[in-house]
């Protein structure tokens, strides 16, 4: 007789067969290509800039975000591989290492960094859907619109990622547009400042420079962490090579024009809120209107792919409720994180702190789940055991290398993230967790 017992989930935490797996290469390109070209990497970028000067100057910043991209695609790759094989979100993947009350515990990390960024998200959008009112009609009220985001956002986040595929094409498209035509106004119109704030200044090779490679890897630290939830939705067939592609060259693309964007604004204008410094910059009103219309279509894009899905995922483990009640909770606890704090007009450094922060937890996380999937397992996962509740269990070893990580990395939080991975990957080799088997 048969006595296990069946872990009972939400209908969207099963596998995804390949039937159900909708997401092409190009779709999925265009995805990440979208969600590079945000306001929220607009801004991460103008944290480079203090007083009206570049902390790093051009060249020490394209390969500050050249060492952060490479190292995203790496560890892209090797996360996604679980969801991708077995058709399973993070928060099952999770399971093998926690068990099943302690995986919603630990997908709280994930979940948590992903509310605060879709506030931030909206309350920019609404930021730049206020400007256009504004404009047309007088009327001026930004929290009207950050509600009315957070609503649209929502019914759109129903369709899953059927939503996310026909978006992502034109509106990676569109964005590339806006983004690609602000730098040639920048570099065109404005060269004399950006040489000599940007392209003259001495910069650092020291902490500054370490601590931005950081910061602009632990921007995506949240998104490859959870990357069996998006892995699970591309269709099957292809290499590690073939998938590595498929997140390079958007990421280098998008996440690059943005964060290079983000600090020629910051220098210029002297305003890190990337809506007010657009305003400022073009002071046209036709052009603020479009500029502005982007980054509402940017904002929506972003929250879709990698905002929404993963801590709706979260939400549905904890309470095993259905998919469209776990999106108005999520849209509800957005609303309630207080995003206009993170950014002000004269510093984005709440954003870069908030970054960091989160990042000394996600490191040590994940040097866990790649150790437990490549060192203990060797990618041999029994997928129906993670189903079954009698017997997923915690165990220790993880538990003291995530604490012990984070805890470490928190007091050198500028390095957070290769911190709190290098602590966590060091404690588990030290404890032998490799050699113990379930």
């Amino acid at each position: 007789m048969n006595t296990e017992k069946s872990l009972t989930v939400a209908s969207d935490l099963k596998p995804k067969i390949e039937e159900q797996r909708h997401i092409g290469q190009l779709s999925y390109m265009a995805m990440w290509l979208g969600d590079g070209f945000n306001i929220g990497n607009v801004t991460l970028g103008s944290s480079i800039v203090v007083a009206g000067v570049a902390s790093m100057n051009l060249f020490q910043t394209i390969v500050a975000a050249g060492l952060a991209i490479s190292m995203i695609t790496v560890i892209f790759v090797l996360n996604d591989h679980f969801g991708y094989y077995t058709g399973s979100p993070y928060v099952i993947q999770l399971q093998m290492t926690f068990g099943a009350k302690g995986a919603k515990l630990a997908g709280l990390l994930r979940g948590i960094p992903a509310i605060v960024w879709y506030g931030f998200q909206s309350w920019t959008g609404a930021l730049a859907f206020n400007q256009i009112t504004t404009i047309l009609t007088g009327y001026n009220n930004v929290a009207v619109f950050f509600v009315l985001l957070l609503i649209i956002q929502t019914l759109l986040s129903m369709n899953g990622f059927r939503s996310i595929k026909t978006i992502s094409v034109w509106a990676s498209l569109v964005m590339a547009v806006a983004l690609i035509t602000t730098l040639i106004f920048l570099f065109s119109q404005e060269s004399n400042l950006f040489i000599d704030r940007m392209v003259a200044v001495k910069g650092s090779w020291g902490l500054t420079f370490w601590g931005f490679v950081v910061a602009f890897l632990g921007n995506y630290t949240a998104i490859f962490e959870s990357a069996a939830d998006y892995s699970r939705e591309l269709k099957p067939g292809l290499s590690n090579k073939r998938r590595a592609v498929l997140y390079f060259i958007p990421i280098f693309t998008g996440y690059g024009l943005t964060l290079l964007t983000g600090a020629l604004l910051a220098v210029v204008t002297g305003i890190s809120s990337p809506v007010h410094a657009m305003a400022h910059l073009f002071n046209n009103n036709l052009i603020t209107i479009v500029v502005s219309a982007f980054i509402v279509l940017g904002t929506i894009l972003t929250n879709l792919v990698a905002n929404i899905i993963p801590p709706t995922y979260v939400l549905n483990a904890w309470l095993n409720i259905s998919e469209r009640t776990a999106l108005v909770i999520i849209a509800v606890l957005a609303g309630l994180s207080c995003p206009w704090l993170l950014v002000q007009d004269s510093s984005s450094i709440g954003l870069t702190i908030f970054i960091k922060i989160y990042s000394a937890f996600l490191g040590p996380m994940t040097a866990i789940i790649l150790n437990e999937y490549y060192l203990k397992r060797h990618q041999k996962v029994n997928v129906p055991q993670l189903y079954q509740d009698d017997q997923l269990s915690a165990s220790l070893p993880p538990i003291i290398a995530l604490f012990l990580g984070a805890a470490l990395a928190l007091i050198w939080v500028n390095l957070s993230w290769p911190i709190g991975f290098a602590v966590s990957w060091l404690t588990l080799w030290v404890t032998k967790y490799n050699q113990q088997f379930d």
